[in-house]
């Protein structure tokens, strides 16, 4: 129920709504100045004379009010007869161009193993001696290690397709199913996967310049344990890892992660994430929900010459003078052409949809570390997901490594 419908209810059940003498509904205004009338003769299209009607051509809270009135009358003893059935439409359609979309599905995995490849390219090998046989090297490793996530077998199942990659020429050397672990073990991955995301984002710098922020949580098999002696036995509860991030709300790519704490605020993240980004693309919006109400994080973003649309709590004050005072205004005297802006944010938790349902809402690891390098390959391959329908979508042709620079150094 958005605000428009929110505010019709509240309309419906404190305002007294009635009919003229030609059949439409005189709905007092909320502001105290006269009626506004609802034609509900073509029952699809409804018209109201108020002016956010006249301006949008989409129901108002006005046209919602008389919805909700009219498919109910009270009775005597208090309870509700249903009479009459209005349903306002207010769902937006949006066309799928279904040519991109198939040619996308049907080569997504032969594509991200090339994108794979290419990013891997660019990772400087380290230069360290060693006695016995040859070490993998760290560009297979990493490509091991995100293919395997991306493919969501076991590390034994997951062979066959590693040989196969092989073969394609795409890795150089197939490491055992028990060195894939390893990898993920290794804390040395961590900067480099950070700055693979990174990197896999650049190709639609020109195509995102508004964001959205939110955080959430990737289950594991490992648990908590504890005597609870209010009941008298023992209770456990599955850890998780709490992943920070902020996607582009056109495509959904991911431009900058950060790994928190389980029981961490959302709200200290927000300016890493906002600068990070800020690297590489343009920012014009920055849309948050109230954890990431502040003083800090609203300066931070429009310091970078963008706009913060984040809702203020139920408790905030206004602090005279500055940015704080005009957005806290805008916010309660202009909420319709807010929420229009706060909307967006909604991509976020479609982003993390996305991601889950297609790569899992949970992590195999076990320790801290392996559990923070599969989380981001999880994120790596989302992104490359991405690109590989932009590239039917937008006809992107992506680029790594164009900016000179060094791996895991930044």
């Amino acid at each position: 129920m958005d605000s428009r419908e929110e505010r019709g209810l509240q309309i419906a059940n404190s305002r007294r709504l009635r009919q003229n003498r030609s059949g439409q509904w005189l709905v007092p205004s909320q502001s105290g100045f006269g009626d506004y009338s609802v034609n509900l003769e073509n029952i699809e299209q409804p018209v109201c004379t108020c002016p956010d009607f006249e301006i949008r051509n989409k129901p108002c809270k006005h046209i919602y009010a008389v919805a909700y009135f009219v498919v109910r009358e009270r009775n005597q003893d208090g309870s509700t007869t249903v009479t009459q059935s209005v349903t306002v439409t207010t769902r937006k359609t949006y066309p799928q161009n279904w040519t991109a979309y198939n040619a996308a599905q049907t080569n997504e995995q032969d594509k991200f193993q090339e994108l794979l490849r290419d990013l891997c390219a660019g990772i400087p090998e380290p230069h360290i001696q060693r006695r016995g046989r040859p070490s993998i090297s760290l560009a297979d490793a990493i490509f091991a290690a995100a293919f395997k996530v991306y493919s969501g077998f076991s590390g034994r199942r997951f062979m066959c397709d590693l040989r196969e990659s092989h073969k394609r020429g795409l890795i150089s050397r197939v490491p055992h199913y028990n060195s894939i672990f390893n990898y993920l073990e290794d804390d040395g991955l961590t900067p480099i996967l950070f700055d693979l995301i990174r990197q896999s984002s650049l190709p639609l710098a020109e195509v995102e310049v508004d964001f959205a922020v939110d955080s959430s949580g990737f289950s594991t098999s490992r648990f908590t344990r504890w005597y609870d002696h209010k009941y008298g036995k023992m209770m456990e509860k599955a850890d998780w890892v709490k992943a920070h991030i902020m996607c582009g709300v056109r495509t959904n790519i991911i431009t900058a992660i950060e790994i928190g704490e389980k029981a961490s605020n959302d709200s200290p993240f927000l300016p890493k994430l906002v600068k990070t980004t800020a690297e590489s693309f343009t920012i014009s919006e920055v849309s948050a929900d109230k954890a990431y109400s502040g003083v800090k994080n609203i300066q931070t973003v429009a310091a970078l010459g963008a706009k913060p649309f984040i809702p203020f709590r139920k408790d905030a004050t206004v602090k005279p003078g500055g940015l704080w005072e005009k957005l806290f205004y805008y916010f309660k005297f202009r909420s319709d052409d807010f929420l229009l802006h706060y909307h967006k944010r909604s991509n976020v938790e479609s982003t993390f949809s996305m991601m889950k349902r297609k790569f899992g809402d949970s992590l195999r690891s076990k320790t801290d570390t392996a559990m923070t390098n599969e989380t981001l390959c999880k994120v790596l391959c989302h992104n490359l997901v991405v690109l590989i329908h932009e590239m039917h979508e937008l006809g992107v042709e992506p680029i790594f490594w164009a900016e000179t620079g060094i791996v895991g150094q930044s």
